[in-house]
């Protein structure tokens, strides 16, 4: 599972990323605690969900393809540096007094901007690092890591930075290690030619039809693979149902149900980093499963039905409990997922996939941030998550069996060229 990290280029993606995650980690706590500061109610939060979710979604899709044109290296050190500036920003502001809810939500519209060209350009980056032979180890290493920085060590981290530098501080910290991750990205060496549909990796900027052009040839190759767009449908369908509710009614729940300060929304935070950190572990030291569509889709409905959990906890450990579920398993069928989706899509197509993913499988999440508030004052935050959590299961088994969906298990089809890719 380590044979990656000998590879010089992708230490440095990593060590740079790792960091960056820590510093989401401690943002996480951070943005949520100065939310409710502002106001008590769970719109406050959702506001921030919603900014900082649809420029992402609105983006990918233009994101993918220019990381299929252009160095996936520059992608990501400018997308770094972006998110340093605003987070710098942010915490200059919060640092001068008390910030309104308005500048939160600005800060997260640039923060998802970025991310909207970082993600895939990311996704696509890692097979020109590591050989197809090590992929899932690179995979179970990027669900160790990420899981370890942003829902473990970060949240850890955030609930005591919180505490000690107040939220200005936290954002800065976050700030610096954006920075820190833009130089260690910047350090990759020479990264290997590759042939995307036709040309190279120039740096050379494209112009509107030709970006055009290839979001439409990634848009017709998803369309003809059941596997693909069917399951960013079932991640559609099922991030509505409950990441807004995650996201809005769990620090919710700490703050104003049990009473509780940021280090126990931390904490629990964390223990679902230690459960993401045994899922990627277990997928990560077996071999790719024989019916993969069939370990990713229980994998994840067992994830999404643990959310339930969250509204049924009276306590920090039942929170901590489900978080260790809900974590857990989404991470071991995570590093499947992306191992498959890397093996079966040839790299020219790569970036264009990865964007389309988290373009369709995000679509809806500006939706729930904004349902999340009115459903839980009609239903009760409890209440609330026990119902996304219990439907959001059943959503991800009914996709499992949509026709043609374990296609995705068979061998990988040979390389299609451009020309078999429009058709």
């Amino acid at each position: 599972m380590l044979a990656p990290l000998r590879r010089r280029d992708f230490r440095l993606l990593w060590t740079g990323m790792a960091v960056s995650l820590l510093g989401d980690g401690v943002f996480i706590v951070a943005v949520a605690w100065q939310a409710y500061s502002i106001s008590k109610s769970p719109a406050a939060l959702a506001y921030i969900g919603v900014a900082t979710s649809l420029p992402q979604v609105l983006l990918l899709l233009l994101g993918g393809a220019v990381s299929d044109r252009v160095s996936r290296r520059a992608i990501l050190v400018w997308s770094d540096l972006a998110r340093a500036v605003v987070l710098a920003g942010l915490s200059a502001l919060v640092a001068a007094g008390t910030p309104r809810l308005y500048e939160l939500c600005l800060a997260g519209a640039v923060i998802g901007t970025a991310a909207a060209f970082a993600s895939p350009a990311f996704d696509a980056l890692v097979p020109q690092l590591v050989p197809e032979a090590e992929l899932i180890g690179a995979n179970a290493i990027e669900q160790f890591v990420r899981p370890s920085a942003v829902q473990l060590a970060g949240p850890a981290l955030g609930g005591i930075a919180v505490a000690i530098l107040r939220p200005a501080g936290s954002f800065a910290l976050d700030a610096a290690s954006f920075v820190f991750s833009a130089v260690c990205v910047s350090r990759i060496a020479l990264l290997p030619d590759h042939q995307l549909a036709g040309h190279q990796l120039t740096g050379r900027q494209p112009d509107a039809a030709s970006l055009r052009q290839e979001v439409l040839e990634g848009l017709r190759y998803v369309r003809g693979r059941v596997w693909l767009w069917a399951t960013f449908a079932s991640a559609t369908f099922t991030y509505l149902l409950f990441i807004g509710p995650t996201y809005v009614l769990l620090p919710y729940i700490v703050r104003n149900s049990l009473h509780q300060g940021a280090g126990t929304y931390g904490a629990v935070l964390a223990v679902g980093g230690v459960g993401a950190l045994i899922g990627a572990v277990v997928s990560g030291r077996r071999r790719q499963p024989r019916r993969a569509m069939v370990w990713i889709y229980v994998c994840w409905a067992v994830a999404t039905l643990a959310v339930a959990g969250y509204g049924l906890a009276t306590n920090a450990v039942g929170l901590a409990s489900a978080a260790l579920v809900v974590n857990g398993a989404e991470a071991a069928g995570t590093v499947v997922w992306a191992t498959l989706k890397q093996k079966r899509v040839a790299n020219s197509m790569l970036g264009r996939v990865s964007s389309i993913d988290w373009c369709i499988s995000t679509a809806l999440l500006p939706l729930s941030y904004a349902l999340t508030a009115p459903v839980a004052h009609f239903l009760g935050a409890r209440h609330t998550l026990v119902g996304a959590g219990v439907l959001g299961a059943v959503v991800t088994l009914a996709f499992l069996f949509v026709p043609g969906m374990r296609a995705g298990d068979g061998p990988a089809p040979a390389p299609a060229s451009v020309g078999e890719t429009l058709a």
